[in-house]
């Protein structure tokens, strides 16, 4: 079986490309045949060493696909053969990643693929939707009617986030380069302002009168010593990026106006969780609410080419498409 596989943490020119034992299902796994696979940021932090979490050694890279059940095992219920399906949590925890022409799965973490979605098409959201979907009414606790402001609202997260909260029937405000604002407005966006404005704190709370509800900042600079003071009462910031940042927090408004601070990484979701998730997902796939800016079509082979595009900033909001 030719996979793309590391034999330690490294730089994205240590992936290798080569041969390895076809893996085995247990019996409440699934072996899937790999139509689709891409490259999140989580995969070159776990790649790296920067996420440290257990590696069986090699170690397959990726936490994405979509592909074809080839077998499932007795305790695998309700999948067989030739079953389109897609997991978005291989990669991390001791499990074996996606990058391969077959992969071993857990059933509990494998879901259908709706018909007429893509494969190509969806493997590029299932990672940023579902951490958007978690991010928002999981740790974020979102409700209709609320506020929520995405800082970083045109990437791939910031895509998810918009479309979710507005599909939920949320006032969205949304920081982002102007020349992404016509793609804010048209995946749900009711305000749109300019990340780079001098004056753009000073324009959020024009625009958000009330406070914000829920706020997520994408790009992880969580200035949040001047964020919490735009919080509504019981206002709530979620995490979600930028793992190297020591941001000062302002305990004392935090403490006044019961707002909170909450940290979330999807690679610590519950299967449960990621299957809540899983369903609105698929929902968004079918309606067609849920779709890459651009992708780049790569082979297999060219795995840590896909790591280097993404960590160097070349794909600028495309996602890789990866076909073994």
């Amino acid at each position: 079986m030719r996979a793309a596989y590391i034999e330690g943490p490294g730089s994205a020119a240590d992936i290798r490309f080569g041969d390895l034992p076809a893996p085995r299902p247990g019996p409440t796994d699934v072996l899937v045949d790999v139509i689709a696979t891409t490259v999140n940021p989580v995969d070159t932090f776990v790649r790296s060493g920067a996420f440290p979490t257990p590696l069986p050694l090699p170690f397959v890279v990726g936490r994405d696909l979509v592909g074809r059940v080839a077998e499932a095992g007795p305790g695998a219920a309700g999948l067989r053969a030739g079953d389109l399906v897609w997991c978005n949590s291989l990669g991390y925890d001791g499990r074996q990643g996606s990058a391969a022409e077959q992969a071993v799965v857990p059933a509990a973490r494998l879901y259908r693929l709706p018909v007429g979605v893509d494969p190509g098409e969806a493997v590029t959201v299932l990672h940023p939707a579902a951490t958007a979907y978690l991010a928002l009414f999981v740790h974020g606790r979102l409700r209709p009617g609320e506020t929520v402001l995405v800082a970083g609202g045109a990437g791939n997260v910031g895509t998810a986030l918009v479309a979710l909260a507005a599909t939920a029937g949320a006032r969205v405000v949304v920081t982002a380069s102007t020349a992404d604002h016509d793609h804010c407005r048209r995946n749900g966006a009711a305000v749109t302002l300019d990340y780079r404005a001098p004056d753009l704190a000073d324009r959020l709370r024009a625009a958000c009168p009330d406070g914000v509800d829920v706020y997520l900042d994408t790009a992880g600079r969580n200035e949040l010593e001047w964020v919490v003071d735009l919080l509504a009462l019981r206002g709530r910031v979620v995490v979600l990026a930028g793992g190297a940042h020591r941001p000062a927090l302002p305990v004392a408004e935090l403490y006044r106006n019961d707002r909170s601070v909450v940290g979330f990484v999807i690679s610590h979701a519950t299967v449960p969780e990621l299957a809540e998730a899983a369903r609105t997902v698929n929902r968004l796939l079918t309606a067609g609410r849920l779709a890459a800016r651009g992708t780049v079509e790569l082979p297999l082979s060219e795995m840590g080419e896909a790591h280097r595009m993404l960590e160097a900033g070349e794909l600028r909001g495309r996602r890789v498409v990866v076909r073994p």
